[in-house]
């Protein structure tokens, strides 16, 4: 199928709404013969004359009566599709967002980001979805926004850090050991519980456990922060989370934040989207409403 110009459509436009080649040329800014010959132009493109004598002008036929309308419709839809997206008033927007994220940054990130929802864009649903078999080319489709340690992107997503996160140990307040300086020694004594969604029990801290010649016993690996908090809470063991994590925690929770006496590498932590939503302002809303919140917890504990 072989499209008409397309340049046609305004002086199309302007002839219809004007009725007349002379009006039309003033308004395209062009002499009337050139006009005269756009129309003739048209008049093959559209199979009809279009404007016709009258007296000592032109008339509209009963064929440009009825394009008019749909003339202007499709002019202005036009324009509206090249014109740069407009500012969004967030607070009218109707949208659910998929985020992909783990539990850890769901409990940081989670109670800020739906409370702002709530007072900013109350039309905005979040659905969260935990981590799983991560593929960044959920991101073109199904996923949204990807929160946490962000794995190799394919050229077609965007990305940018979000913060560093920290590690500390928590144990119930009445544990044992709950008033015993922590130790290298007596971590490594300490029975842990370790966080692995596919049930890793060994890590970079029995890494460094070893550079020290030390082993630890782990007695259970918890698929979650929040699980592991909930074992710790039934035992003498110390459970590793993000320090953010842990604050919180133990501000809902009998459990104390105790820091790791081990020499840990911090974990970068970012936000994934997809070209798709790059330009999209209430997309772009909601990455700056992560992006605040996080730079606030980080603050926060520091």
């Amino acid at each position: 199928m072989q499209l008409p110009d397309m340049n046609l459509l305004p002086a199309l436009h302007a002839l219809l709404r004007e009725g007349s080649v002379t009006g039309a040329a003033a308004e395209m800014n062009v002499s009337a013969s050139a006009m005269s010959r756009t129309l003739g132009r048209l008049r093959r493109v559209v199979g009809d004359p279009l404007l016709v004598p009258a007296g000592r002008g032109l008339t509209l036929t009963p064929r440009a009566l009825e394009l008019r309308p749909q003339v202007e419709a499709a002019l202005l839809g036009a324009l509206a599709a090249l014109r740069p997206p407009q500012p969004v008033d967030i607070a009218t927007v109707e949208r659910e967002f998929t985020l992909r994220t783990n539990d850890a940054m769901a409990v940081v990130l989670g109670p800020a980001l739906t409370e702002r929802i709530a007072q900013e864009a109350p039309g905005i649903r979040l659905r969260i979805l935990p981590e799983g078999d991560e593929d960044p080319a959920d991101l073109r489709d199904r996923i949204d926004l990807d929160l946490g340690s962000l794995p190799a992107l394919p050229h077609d997503v965007r990305s940018t850090p979000l913060s560093r996160h920290r590690h500390a140990a928590v144990s119930r307040t009445a544990a044992a050991h709950a008033d015993e300086p922590l130790t290298v020694e007596r971590f490594a004594a300490i029975p842990h519980i370790t966080v692995s969604r596919r049930g890793r029990a060994h890590g970079v801290v029995d890494e460094r456990l070893a550079e020290l010649g030390l082993t630890r016993r782990v007695l259970a690996t918890a698929p979650s922060f929040v699980t592991a908090c909930f074992l710790v809470l039934q035992s003498d063991a110390l459970a590793l989370l993000p320090e953010a994590v842990a604050v919180r925690a133990a501000g809902v929770m009998p459990l104390q934040v105790r820091e790791i006496p081990l020499d840990l590498p911090t974990v970068t932590v970012g936000m994934a989207w997809h070209l798709r939503v790059d330009a999209d302002p209430a997309h772009r809303w909601l990455r700056a409403a992560v992006a605040r919140i996080t730079a606030q917890e980080e603050q926060s504990l520091n």
